[in-house]
Formats: C-alpha cells, structure tokens, sequence
C-alpha cells in the first residue's frame, strides 16, 4: 500500500490544474476553473495552460478572475476541496499580486462614481411636455 498524505494523494504524484484550482477554491466549480483554463487567463510558470496540465510544489500559477490578476506560488498538493482555512495552505500569493491588487482596490475607491457624470437624469413633466410639443416632422415638406 502507498504512503498518502492527509490531501488524499500518495506521496510524490502530481495533480490536475483544474482540480487543483477547484481544491484550493479559487473556482467554485471544476467545471468553471476548466473554462477559465480553455479561454487563456490561467498559465503555469508562464507558459499557457491546458486542463489536464500536471501541477507540481514549486509552479508559479498566474490567474485571472474578472478584474483581479493573482500570482500563486504551490506550496502543497489536493484533489480534495476543504476548508477554506486548509486552502489557504496550499499556495502563497506573491507580494507582487498583492501589492498589484492593492493598488487596483485604491483605483477602484478613487474612481469617480458613474453616476455623477450623469448631467441630467429623468426629464421633468415640463421637460417632456416641452419634448412632446417639439415638431417632429421636420422633413415633411410644408404646403405652400
């Protein structure tokens, strides 16, 4: 019998990127993490990623979800999903990531609200009387 350790794989095997993405909950599905890994926003040690691409301790994964970019450097190995506390244990995101995701949240708080470049809102009453009065027809040509 093989020597396993408490991540369910027996020592010195190697896992599936999407599993281990859905193991580490960066997706909540495996389904969702294959996706992502099809349409090109997650790459191993630089280099573009298949599904079924073996992950090893010491691979620098790069992944993007919606707006945030992340750089994860695997610690351990999982084909089962967890805790999120028992996740966490399983990589280390660089200090780049953070400070790029810092820098993105202080952007997103900074940025103006969509809403006040809104120079007007909803017509009055008056507005739309003024609007239904307006003679539409301006090509027509007028009888003379």
């Amino acid at each position: 019998m093989k020597n396993t350790s408490d991540s369910g794989l027996p020592e010195g095997e190697r896992v599936r990127i999407d599993k281990w993405l859905w193991a580490a909950r960066f997706f909540k599905t495996r389904g969702l993490a294959g996706d992502e890994i099809g349409k090109g926003r997650v790459s191993v040690n630089g280099q573009a990623a298949k599904a079924s691409r073996e992950v090893r301790v010491g691979d620098v994964i790069e992944l993007r979800q919606g707006p945030v970019a992340r750089s994860v450097v695997v610690l351990a190995l999982s084909v089962m999903r967890g805790p999120a506390t028992v996740a966490q244990t399983l990589y280390e995101e660089t200090a780049e990531s953070i400070a790029q995701r810092a820098r993105q949240a202080e952007q997103r708080r900074q940025g103006t609200e969509p809403a006040q470049s809104l120079e007007q809102g909803r017509p009055t009453k008056r507005d739309r009387r003024q609007l239904a009065d307006w003679n539409r027809w301006s090509a027509s040509v007028e009888p003379e």
